[in-house]
């Protein structure tokens, strides 16, 4: 596996790759090591200005090519996805940090999107609508417009392509946004696009600082609609910016998810289950499996082989095959996970495991707290990263309470071999999304998306291409 970083970072404007030359720039980091590995070009006003106008004019030839020419692209797309995992997931490792595996596995996610949308596009279906002999009225959907899209760096290649699949499916022109933390992947992300057929001012690539970015393209009479994912403060800025046009806006905001364990669940094989989840990308993922309730009768056990298990998780650099966790992205993020243990320990809390930084990097132990009482911190605000955090449940009533208690509503996750208990979960549980034995809950056929200050609006599935809709009646007699 090499080690180097292969990767001409530019922006994509108007057709063609922009260098560096009279910009400002940002460093990109290698997070297993904190050293820095490239230079990133930051689009100018002018440059935006630029990419703008070429949406708008990219959006009209795009919106008139056939629906089967699209979806043939988008495969086109997936395919070079495909061909180019190898040396896109070790770009993603090297940008981001995480294991190697499971970067090859969202380069993999990342096609699929493509290629389910590609399809799905052909079921835009309209209405026609009972008229008088003589008369026609019908409903029909057209692409909203030129979208721009603001994604974040735990997924930046999937996350990206959710939007992208999407957008481009239903018709749409975009400009994208990825993180800086995350260019080389992203750029390969719309490299696979252009060289796939899609036309070179329909997909805009920038890199910039984020909130200029932000309020150039959201203040544009251009932009008809704003996809988001990233945390609830910015997606509530961003909402207010897209207000002053009436924008339509998708937010896919931040979570807590709780995980309800019953005592009548296989227990080992549940354990085997949460232990890889709540780890994935050092738990830097919104779905992430955090607060786990656990009934009184079995949290003995379940704590003890959640701490058993995590004691095995191997860290260190995503390239090497046998790391099972990776480094957090950013140095900004061992200091906050380690802010959020030292509360939960003082508050009373146990640590079963972990709870300790790396000596190198932005490497934090996988940790597991037990007994954390309510008033944490952690209890409150999502850790997004490697920790889990225990409390016992008495009742269903008692677990679906705490379940319910906080403001946030993306996943959710119980445990139980009780059918009806089952369907009952799935009703009280407040939340976007419930996994209920399972935590495959994201898949290109299926909504995904939150409730309460978790956001609104949905990606995937035929919701998700929904959204890049607008739907018109023509009535004519």
């Amino acid at each position: 596996m090499p080690t180097h970083y292969d990767a001409d970072l530019r922006l994509f404007i108007n057709g063609s790759w922009r260098i560096g030359e009279g910009r400002d720039a940002s460093g990109v980091i290698n997070p297993a090591t904190g050293e820095t590995i490239a230079e990133l070009p930051l689009a100018t006003a002018a440059d935006l200005d630029e990419a703008l106008a070429s949406a708008d004019k990219g959006f009209q030839i795009w919106r008139a090519m056939d629906v089967e020419a699209r979806g043939a692209i988008l495969r086109k797309a997936a395919t070079l996805l495909r061909d180019r995992t190898e040396a896109i997931a070790t770009l993603l490792t090297l940008e981001q940090g995480k294991p190697i595996a499971e970067a090859r596995a969202e380069v993999s996610s990342s096609a699929a999107l493509f290629d389910y949308c590609a399809e799905e596009a052909k079921r835009a279906y309209g209405r026609v609508l009972v008229r008088p002999t003589g008369q026609r009225s019908i409903v029909i959907k057209q692409p909203v417009g030129p979208v721009a899209s603001f994604t974040p760096w735990n997924f930046p290649i999937y996350l990206m392509a959710k939007k992208l699949s999407s957008a481009l499916a239903a018709g749409c022109s975009v400009i994208a946004k990825p993180p800086e933390e995350t260019p080389g992947c992203t750029s390969a992300l719309v490299q696979c696009l252009i060289d796939a057929g899609v036309p070179s001012n329909v997909v805009q690539l920038v890199f910039g600082v984020p909130d200029m970015v932000s309020r150039h393209l959201i203040g544009s009479r251009i932009i008809r609609k704003i996809s988001f994912t990233g945390s609830v403060p910015v997606g509530k800025h961003l909402m207010k910016l897209a207000a002053d046009g009436a924008k339509r806006v998708t937010m896919e905001l931040g979570g807590h998810a709780p995980v309800l364990i019953f005592d009548d669940c296989d227990l080992e094989k549940t354990l085997d289950m949460v232990v890889p989840q709540k780890f994935r990308n050092a738990g830097q993922v919104c779905v992430s499996p955090t607060r786990f309730y656990v009934q009184q009768t079995i949290y003995d056990a379940f704590v003890k082989g959640f701490a058993a298990r995590t004691a095995h998780v191997t860290i260190g650099s995503g390239l090497d095959a046998a790391t099972k966790m990776g480094p957090l992205a950013n140095a900004r993020r061992p200091a906050a996970i380690g802010a959020l243990v030292d509360d939960a320990r003082a508050k009373g809390a146990r640590l079963l495991a972990g709870g300790n930084r790396g000596d190198h990097g932005y490497f934090f132990q996988p940790t597991v707290l037990a007994d954390v009482p309510q008033e944490a911190d952690i209890m409150s605000n999502e850790p997004f990263g490697p920790v889990a955090v225990c409390r016992p449940f008495e009742s269903f009533d008692e677990a679906i309470e705490q379940a319910n208690r906080l403001p946030y509503g993306l996943a959710a996750f119980a445990f139980t071999e009780n059918g009806r208990r089952a369907n009952l979960l799935g009703d009280a549980i407040e939340s976007g999304m419930v996994g209920i034995n399972t935590f495959a809950i994201g898949t290109p056929d299926a909504p995904f998306g939150g409730v309460k200050e978790s956001g609104f609006g949905s990606e995937g599935g035929p919701e998700g291409m929904e959204s890049y809709f607008v739907t018109k009646a023509i009535h004519q007699a």
